[in-house]
Parts: structure tokens; sequence; C-alpha cells
């Protein structure tokens, strides 16, 4: 069992940056992919941002491409999400997730309770 707390969201001008943290306990990182989406209030959930076991492989939605950097550090069993020239389309909950290479779910097996983010003009 993984459990993960999100932590670093809060209130920031459009155009300034934030540093997301998601710290897991009970087991090692090393063996999950990991992920951050987000929700706005209204809307569906939406993927953000993913990164491989050891962190050689990343993908980004399109609308955070060069805007944010996703990044983890598995002997702190963490990982982060850079968040550079916010915009106020960047508002939402941010949820870590995390994905294990021996689980057989569709989807993500373990998820945190999320960070809100508003990015204010």
């Amino acid at each position: 069992q993984v459990q993960l707390v999100e932590s670093g969201g809060g209130l920031v001008q459009a155009g300034g940056s934030l540093r997301l943290s998601c710290v897991a306990s009970g087991e090692s990182l090393r063996t999950y992919t990991m992920a951050w989406l987000r929700q706005a209030p209204g809307k569906e959930r939406e993927f953000v941002a993913r990164i491989s076991l050891s962190g050689g492989r990343t993908s980004y939605a399109d609308s955070v491409k060069g805007r944010f950097t996703i990044s983890r550090d598995n002997a702190k069993n963490t990982v982060y999400l850079q968040m550079n020239s916010l915009k106020q389309e960047d508002t939402a909950r941010y949820y870590c997730a995390a994905d294990s290479i021996f689980g057989t779910t569709s989807g993500y097996d373990y998820w945190g309770q999320g960070t809100q983010v508003t990015v204010s003009s």
C-alpha cells in the first residue's frame, strides 16, 4: 500500500511559479510510474505530466509543455512538479498518482488527496 501526500499549492500571480511535491510512504516508488493530473471545477480530470521509473522518460500535456517539469527523487520517495509561467487556465486541484509496473489495473493504483493551485491575474 502506498500513501501519497501532495503539498506546495497555493495562490500565485499569473506568470509566477510554484513547485508541487508528492511524498510517498508505505512503499518505495522505484517500481511506480508517477504522474500529475488536475481537475478544475466543472471539468473532467486531465493528464498533466508523467515520469518513468528512473526519470529517464517524461511526457506532458500540450497545454503545459515548456512550462512545467516533472521530476523524481526515488531516494527521497518524492515526485515534483515545477510549474513556471503560470496562467489562469492552470487553476485546478492537482493530484499525484502512482502506477505500479506489476499492477493489472487500467488506471492508476494510488492517488493523493490533491493540492489546490489558484492563479490570479
